[in-house]
């Protein structure tokens, strides 16, 4: 090794020497120990590898104690800062499932609160005073909501699929549609659950059209279930056919077999009625003529991510008593959630006022069009070359997989580059506190009110004029 390259090393602060100096600094907070040595070998790594990698060559300052404690300092800050938290969503996305999907209302937040500052009865029947089910504590308002006979929840849409697949269809065959073979989010398609379930898919049709004679030509000694799968996240179009439930159920009573849909973002709430795309209600499913149905606990019902399954009371009670179950079940701080959820549903224009998805999607462009101009005034006026800003109009997304061809007139405000480029600008506010998560398009930030949260707009136009400050 060179000379330079060995004097550089005795040069670097010994741990002991870096503890002394963090001692003297009267404001540190009480790190844990553990953590401080964390932050100081890390520097220390790092400041090894700028050395052999030649990054530090004339420039020593950057050896002596004070700058590795500052840098040590600056380390601990970003180890200190949870990996998971709040960000402001300004990309018009409502249900976003990189940004955590549905927010939960007020009133639930509340119910999590209590439930999780206390013991409660999880599993324990307060009428009985003896060991209870989980499940009780959603199914009634479940029953009562959609007008099944029973139902169960796990812990997200996936297990509930897979779950009823391997009661209901373990070692035997399930007939779908091949033009229902959805893959979702992270890489999860219906063929590879049916194939972990232990069932054995058998494809009928063709991608543009299933009819009704498609299913009933493969129904043989072996088949356990036809399966319907709504396409939440894509649409066929043109020259298209799909049988629909009332003929399949029809289909599965005359041959004995059960007949399952798996809804996805499980909407509880007619949208048509609210000049919206039409959805498929989870009511509607069961009323059509479905054996069991699954859908989300989040996404359009605006809960916590849940799978609900709901149904026939005989195959719902043999889904209970599969050991998946266990592996699969809900904790009681989401049960707490979804039952608060799934309460406010009760009284639909309350729903639609209080459930933040729902009000979300169904806001006018009236009143984001003043939230915009709130947000500009908020702003004001910026002496800055870094960029200059603007309102348009423009469109949101459902997201999270649900309504993929509905876009909702919205409100944004287009901040356009000059000294900034708007990749500079969109990883600036990432980095603010809380982070704000833009839209970049056609080399402008775009930032959609819609999903900005009006006690969001004065912090996200203090990000807007600190950035225009940094530049100047």
């Amino acid at each position: 090794m060179p000379d330079d390259k060995i004097n550089m090393f005795r040069m670097i602060p010994s741990v002991d020497r870096i503890l002394e100096s963090l001692s003297n600094i009267e404001e540190l907070p009480g790190y844990p120990r553990s953590l401080i040595l964390r932050a100081i070998n890390e520097v220390l790594d790092d400041i090894r590898k700028n050395i052999l990698s030649e990054n530090i060559i004339n420039d020593l300052s950057g050896l002596n104690i004070e700058s590795v404690t500052e840098k040590v300092l600056q380390r601990l800050k970003a180890l200190s800062i949870p990996s998971l938290r709040n960000v402001i969503n300004a990309t018009g996305i409502v249900i976003h499932t990189n940004l955590g999907r549905s927010i939960l209302a007020d009133s639930v937040l509340k119910r999590l609160m209590d439930v999780a500052s206390g013991y409660n009865n999880l599993e324990y029947d307060l009428d009985e005073g003896r060991r209870g089910s989980r499940h009780s504590h959603v199914e009634g308002i479940l029953k009562e909501l959609t007008s099944a006979e029973a139902a169960m929840v796990v812990n997200n849409n996936a297990a509930a699929v897979l779950i009823a697949l391997d009661t209901l269809a373990r070692g035997g065959e399930v007939i779908v549609s091949r033009g229902e073979l959805v893959e979702i989010g992270g890489s999860f398609r219906i063929p590879d659950v049916m194939k972990k379930s232990g069932a054995r898919m058998v494809e009928v049709g063709t991608t543009n059209k299933t009819k009704l004679k498609d299913y009933e030509e493969v129904i043989g000694p072996d088949t356990r279930l036809l399966l319907k799968v709504h396409r939440s996240n894509f649409h066929i179009i043109g020259f298209t056919e799909e049988v629909e439930m009332a003929q399949l159920s029809e289909l599965g009573k005359r041959h004995n077999l059960p007949v399952m849909e798996d809804l996805g973002s499980g909407c509880m709430v007619d949208l048509s009625q609210y000049g919206l795309q039409k959805e498929p209600t989870v009511r509607e499913a069961l009323s059509e003529g479905a054996d069991i149905v699954t859908f989300s606990g989040d996404k359009l019902l605006g809960g916590p991510q849940a799978g609900i399954i709901i149904g026939r009371k005989d195959l719902i009670d043999m889904i209970k008593k599969n050991q998946l179950g266990r592996a699969l079940r809900i904790d009681k701080l989401t049960l707490a959630g979804l039952e608060g959820t799934l309460n406010i549903y009760r009284d639909e224009r309350v729903a639609l006022m209080e459930i933040p998805t729902l009000r979300m999607i169904c806001q006018g462009y009236d009143s984001l069009k003043a939230k915009a101009a709130r947000l500009y005034r908020l702003i004001g006026k910026l002496e800055t070359k870094a960029f200059s800003i603007d309102q348009r109009d423009g469109m949101s997304k459902v997201g999270g997989g649900a309504l993929p061809l509905m876009e909702m007139p919205t409100r944004l405000l287009r901040l356009i580059p000059a000294g900034m480029s708007a990749h500079m600008m969109d990883e600036w506010l990432k980095s603010c506190p809380p982070p704000i998560i833009v839209r970049v398009e056609k080399d402008s930030v775009l930032m959609d009110v819609r999903t900005i949260a009006d006690d969001e707009l004065k912090t996200v136009a203090q990000a807007v004029k600190n950035m225009a400050l940094s530049r100047d």
